[in-house]
């Protein structure tokens, strides 16, 4: 069996189990997990380039001795900055 029909049987298993196992729907499950393996194989892989990484340079024991500076919080546009909130009152009991 190759690569490509163990890929499929795994698709078309997980279609299976996530539509609750039904009965005589086994063609359609084989096609759509034909098609996802197809798309699948068409996907372009991560070249080496992007995965290989240069190594850091060697820090001396005075650099280790420093704490290192916190990153800054990047903060997507049109969202807050998560800030903490002063909690609130007591409530004051009903006037009488």
């Amino acid at each position: 069996m190759s690569t490509d029909e163990k890929r499929v049987r795994e698709f078309a298993y997980q279609i299976w189990e996530s539509e609750g196992k039904p009965e005589g729907q086994e063609a359609r499950h084989w096609e759509m997990a034909r098609k996802l393996a197809e798309a699948e194989a068409l996907t372009p892989t991560k070249s080496s380039k992007t995965s290989t990484t240069k190594a850091a340079p060697k820090a001396t024991p005075k650099a280790q001795a420093k704490p290192a500076a916190a990153a800054p919080v990047v903060v997507p546009p049109g969202e807050k900055k998560a800030t903490a909130k002063k909690p609130r009152a007591p409530r004051k009991p009903p006037a009488s």
